[in-house]
């Protein structure tokens, strides 16, 4: 009965365990849709690791494409979002944010409107760490550094 009891726990406790493998800690994420085409998600990312990672490449099933942005200030002064082909470098022991105006995911081609207190699974590739799937809340009304997510 004892040894039915440990295995029961050992099954549970993977998850758990599996979660504290990766160096990578996803935190205060949080997604918006300003109309019913296109979406945004912004979070903090820390590498607890010693070694750099990337974050290169991003799927969710909420749009027909997900795509690591950012803006740029062209000639004239204007800001310009572009994609960012390379991915973002999360350097060995920093954080690399993701925000508005600089760096964040972009859904293009949102299947179904972004609702408010909603939640969408967002799988993040990283060269290093490989996948993490993160759960992140839809805040319509969020202002930046509000609320918090891992």
């Amino acid at each position: 009965m004892k040894s039915l009891i440990f295995a029961a726990a050992a099954v549970f406790a993977l998850p758990a365990l599996a979660g504290d493998i990766s160096h990578i800690r996803i935190d205060d994420a949080y997604a918006r849709a300003s109309n019913t085409m296109a979406g945004a998600a912004f979070m903090r990312i820390t590498n607890t690791s010693d070694t750099d990672d990337r974050l290169i490449a991003v799927v969710a099933d909420v749009s027909e494409r997900v795509e690591l942005h950012t803006h740029i200030e062209d000639a004239n002064g204007v800001m310009r979002m572009i994609e960012v082909k390379d991915g973002f470098a999360i350097p060995a022991g920093g954080t690399h944010r993701l925000e508005r105006g600089g760096d964040h995911i972009m859904f293009m081609g949102l299947k179904a409107p972004f609702e408010q207190g909603g939640t969408i699974d967002v799988t993040f590739t990283f060269e290093e760490a490989g996948d993490v799937t993160v759960e992140v809340p839809i805040d319509l009304e969020r202002m930046d550094g509000h609320g918090a997510m891992h």
